[in-house]
């Protein structure tokens, strides 16, 4: 079974909204249907069969995360910020905490959009480990350019990189070549891949998760924007966050203290706490942590 919690106004769309996202009508089949089991204070727990979606995360996040709670014309909100999925559904981080701590310290974005060639993004990531770099990582606005492509990059950067600094790539771009795309960049020296999780779409996280790659994978969240910062409408981030790591993400990026990005603090340690959490057996509930 699967369980979304919703803020909904009004609260009786909750009934209209667990037909629509589920059955469609209802003449459905019972089996099927979606159906209210909590209704207080503005929220509303909906309870869904696993075996409509299954482990396709596109359909869910079709259906429960930007659909048709967003469009339907008497609902004036429809947020959500709690999803519950079944043990095992989706594959989780190969990269726990027990396997590979995360690194504690200055993390470099390298901004080969403005121009630099793979020697110059070399030597910018060579000068960032010097300075004690242990993450480096493509922009998410860089894919394949022909004045920076991607194997000669990886191939640079990976010549600056020493033991334990983490250089994602990012490999988002036409989806039927995405696998190939990530593998040439590990076997180039990549020690990471990145895509752009919500614009390539979450099936992407999943696709690279069980690739086996043999390094992390950064979900970029670029894309969620129009999902999250809306309050009345799609979801917490938290709560994306927290889905991408269950699709197979070992990073993410929460935002920023400080009001740099439209996030409150208070936002951004919400996403932390949700990535935080362990990833074993009874843990996939996805939270909110915002009231």
């Amino acid at each position: 079974m699967i369980r979304a919690t919703y803020e909904i106004e009004p609260p009786e769309a909750a009934e209209t909204l667990a037909v629509r996202a589920s059955i469609g009508m209802e003449s459905g089949p019972a089996w099927a249907r979606g159906r209210v089991v909590g209704l207080t204070g503005g929220r509303a727990a909906l309870e869904f069969p696993d075996s409509l979606w299954g482990a396709n995360v596109s359909l869910i996040m079709a259906t429960l995360v930007a659909g048709e709670g967003s469009e339907i014309g008497a609902v004036t909100r429809c947020r959500l910020v709690d999803l519950a999925l079944p043990d095992g559904l989706l594959p989780g981080p190969a990269f726990g905490p027990a396997a590979q701590p995360v690194p504690v310290g200055v993390g470099v974005i390298v901004k080969p959009s403005m121009g630099l060639s793979p020697v110059e993004v070399g030597e910018v990531a060579r000068a960032a480990v010097a300075g004690g770099a242990v993450f480096v990582k493509d922009d998410e606005i860089l894919g394949d350019p022909t004045w920076c492509p991607l194997n000669e990059r990886v191939r640079r950067v990976a010549k600056a990189l020493e033991p334990g600094v983490v250089y994602a790539a990012n490999v988002t771009g036409p989806s039927t070549g995405l696998i190939d795309r990530a593998r040439r960049a590990v076997d180039l020296g990549a020690t990471g891949v990145m895509v752009d999780a919500f614009a390539q779409g979450l099936d992407s996280v999943v696709a690279l998760r069980e690739a086996g790659l043999g390094v992390p994978i950064l979900a970029h969240r670029g894309g969620s924007g129009a999902l999250t910062r809306n309050p009345r409408f799609g979801a917490a981030g938290s709560v994306l966050a927290r889905l991408c790591r269950l699709c197979g993400a070992d990073y993410w990026i929460v935002g920023a203290f400080g009001g740099a990005l439209f996030e409150t603090d208070d936002e951004v340690r919400a996403s932390l706490i949700a990535l935080r959490d362990a990833l074993g057996a009874g843990s996939t509930a996805i939270r909110s942590a915002i009231a």
